[in-house]
């Protein structure tokens, strides 16, 4: 398979890709910010008393079991000793703008932010030599220089993976942690993938996984040595699949911040299926994503709702929409109409909530607009 390369007078321009993954984030902050914190179990999320889920555990929390999304009353059963707090949002998006400004000053713009604690770093600029694996190694230096700025600025560690793409570079950063730097080369990139579970690769998720473990298929080398069609395990994805089995990958990083969906959700206190409970929340949903698209000012094609019931089974239903829409009447009347059409509040739900996708800018509307005199 032909490589990607970008030319630069005449030679190829090996890409060189970070993934930044800052350690158990929210927990690490909250241990920061409380130094009598450090060395315990610190679980951020509802406590246990409570109805909610964990939001982050930190790294001795896990060790006991806990998880994010966990339900807190289960983290508190596997952790007794565990240090509950309330997830402090603002903070932490505060932190990762400090983060992200230090991240700036080593590779300028060429950062994909993924979440407030995990960004894509495109580094092939600054580090460039005959080969791809000699490209990779040189920055290497760079990498710890960036953790250490980062630690010595914000008293954080982080983990950063240094691969020639993004799949491998996410790989990379979840195979050492907490504080780890792990580099996977071009010539070894094959080696390093077989034994990885199929479930590691970007994209394979439960359902897919299922598929492939019904055709034997276990592990990457599995699907590196696989003869078959992948497309009748997994349809048209399958020559991609193929490709990310064997470390390939061309996607390029998504520099725009563009807001890709506004959602607001729920978990009540106790499982219910109180149609005005529900109405309420809904109406008060659509209120608050209609004034975050109207801040932005935003419209959607798209509106969805997610439920969970008690036993945790969640789901999702959606309705696109050909002209966008701002009205907070109008998105709360569709999500309703999203519940009825399925007969989804069929038993107590634990969670509710609506979301808006599929966003554009708002045009002014000439209708609205005075005469001009």
């Amino acid at each position: 398979m032909m490589k990607r390369a970008e030319t630069v007078l005449g030679a190829p321009m090996h890409r060189v890709i970070f993934h930044l993954d800052m350690d158990a984030f929210y927990a690490s902050v909250e241990q920061r910010d409380n130094p009598s914190l450090k060395g315990k179990p610190v679980i951020v999320g509802s406590p246990p008393t409570q109805r909610g889920v964990v939001c982050a555990a930190s790294y001795e929390a896990r060790k006991f079991g806990v998880r994010s999304a966990m339900p807190s009353a289960t983290a508190g059963r596997l952790c007794p000793k565990g240090v509950f707090l309330r997830p402090r949002m603002e903070a932490y998006r505060s932190e990762s703008r400090e983060i992200m400004a230090v991240v700036r000053e080593f590779a300028g713009e060429l950062i994909q932010q993924v979440s407030v604690d995990e960004a894509y770093v495109d580094f092939s600029a600054r580090a460039q030599a005959a080969t791809a694996d000699a490209s990779l190694k040189l920055a290497l230096p760079f990498a710890r220089e960036l953790k250490a700025a980062i630690y010595q600025r914000r008293q954080l560690t982080a983990t950063i993976g240094v691969a020639p793409n993004k799949l491998l570079a996410k790989l990379a950063s979840d195979f050492q942690k907490p504080d780890g730097l792990t580099l996977i080369s071009e010539s070894e990139k094959v080696a390093f993938l077989r034994p990885l579970p199929v479930r590691s690769l970007h994209g394979v998720g439960k359902v897919t996984e299922e598929n492939l473990l019904h055709a034997g298929i276990r592990t990457v080398g599995d699907l590196q040595d696989y003869g078959g069609d992948l497309r009748a395990l997994v349809g048209s994805w399958g020559p991609e699949l193929k490709r990310f089995a064997f470390g390939e990958d061309d996607r390029s990083l998504d520099l725009s911040d563009e807001v890709k969906s506004i959602s607001s959700e729920n978990t009540f206190l106790r499982d219910t299926e109180d149609r005005p409970t529900l109405r309420a929340c809904l109406k008060e949903q659509a209120e608050d994503v209609a004034k975050s698209l109207a801040k932005r000012r935003l419209a959607a094609h798209t509106v969805q709702v997610k439920l969970r019931y008690g036993d945790f089974t969640s789901l999702t239903r959606q309705i696109s929409l050909e002209e966008p829409l701002t009205d907070a009447k109008e998105i709360y009347r569709l999500g309703c109409w999203l519940l009825a059409r399925e007969r989804l509040v069929n038993r107590p739900l634990r969670l509710l909530g609506l979301g808006v996708s599929g966003l554009v800018e708002t045009r002014v509307n000439q209708l609205n607009l005075p005469f001009a005199r």
